[in-house]
């Protein structure tokens, strides 16, 4: 399912293509192919959030998170498209748990063959990909490793944030392990596109400098907690242009204890794409074979002038979940999110002028 009016944060294959793009890139990796290649990066938002005491500084919130923050290296084989070369891609993550649980990126470690973590004093160990969600861009890996290196970071509530809320990212931009960036909350409700191109919805917008390998390192509040998981950056120079965006905590919580149970993850599926107008959300496409096309949801079948603008028209335009309105497709995205695969949600429309209630089941999103 996809949005109309909400800006959907893209992801791009290639640092040079976002510099000749101005598209948006994974802020999480580099791949170092030979010495002689150029750089690439990969395919590629508990207690409340209140501001910390006023003694309470970044400098307190590095020192007590920095060894909690690991440098990810991940080892696959490479493509055609280089020679068939050995390609290692770079970004950052962090430990979840003292059981050996690190999280970060999807897109760091998707297609590796195997994993390196490097903890904050050079202990370098190998890791375990336990489970990947490329909806959400979350990985979730295991590693053995001594006690004392295992520090887990708590989660804090990314629903208790408010723009201009002071947060931190720590994590290895460049490869420069350790590097704290500080900025505050720009937006929030941001979407991202994930990796296998479905809505990352709610995500959270910072002035926080995020860069090429910042991606899967935690972005912190003032208390230290982690509030998101850095993944993405807008950028035309393909560096750090002041925007850069965040996996929410809430999700990741919910994405690992899955993938921790079992390894996967199953999304509830609508199979349909969508445009803001004025009433709701116009159905522009209904997918064959999905809920939507079950439940006869109607697609628009032309498009209409309004003040001035083009809208679509002759189809269903929901206004509704479950008796909630819903206005844009983050917000209608965020609710199918909120459920799983066959729950039955109650869709109000608006069709040939009257409302009417339609009773869909949802099904599994596509991988």
């Amino acid at each position: 399912m996809s949005g109309g009016t909400p800006r959907v944060i893209s992801i791009v294959a290639a640092l040079a293509a976002a510099t000749v793009l101005g598209a948006v890139a994974g802020a999480g990796t580099f791949a170092v192919l030979d010495e002689d290649a150029s750089p690439e990066t990969r395919d590629v938002t508990v207690e409340s959030s209140e501001p910390a005491a006023a003694t309470e500084t970044f400098a307190n919130v590095y020192a007590r998170a920095y060894k909690s923050v690991v440098e990810i290296t991940a080892t696959g084989a490479g493509s055609t498209q280089f020679g068939g070369q050995e390609q290692q891609a770079q970004g950052s993550g962090f430990v979840y748990s003292s059981n050996g649980t690190i999280v970060t990126n999807q897109h760091v470690v998707d297609g590796a063959s195997s994993v390196s973590i490097r903890f904050w004093n050079g202990t370098t160990r190998r890791a375990e990909i336990l489970g990947t969600d490329p909806s959400t861009d979350l990985a979730v890996l295991d590693i053995d490793a001594p006690a004392s290196l295992l520090l887990p970071l708590a989660l804090g509530s990314s629903s208790a944030l408010q723009i201009g809320d002071t947060v931190a990212a720590i994590g290895s931009p460049f490869g420069l392990e350790g590097t704290l960036t500080t900025g505050v909350v720009s937006a929030l409700h941001r979407q991202m596109t994930a990796p296998n191109n479905f809505t990352i919805t709610d995500s959270i917008q910072t002035d926080a400098a995020i860069n090429h390998g910042n991606s899967g390192g935690p972005l912190l509040d003032a208390r230290g907690r982690v509030v998101g998981v850095n993944a993405q950056i807008e950028s035309d120079s393909g560096g750090n242009d002041g925007i850069g965006f965040a996996i929410p905590s809430n999700t990741v919580r919910s994405i690992v204890a899955q993938l921790l149970d079992s390894g996967t993850v199953a999304h509830a599926y609508l199979g349909i794409t969508m445009v803001a107008v004025e009433d709701g959300l116009a159905v522009t496409e209904v997918r064959s074979g999905t809920p939507a096309e079950d439940a006869a949801l109607r697609a628009a079948t032309g498009t209409t002038t309004m003040d001035g603008a083009e809208v679509p028209s002759g189809g269903d335009v929901i206004v509704a979940i479950d008796g909630d309105r819903v206005t844009t497709s983050g917000e209608l995205q965020s609710a199918i999110d909120a459920k799983r695969p066959g729950e039955k949600v109650r869709l109000t429309v608006l069709r040939d002028g009257e409302r009417r209630s339609v009773t869909v089941t949802l099904g599994t999103r596509p991988s």
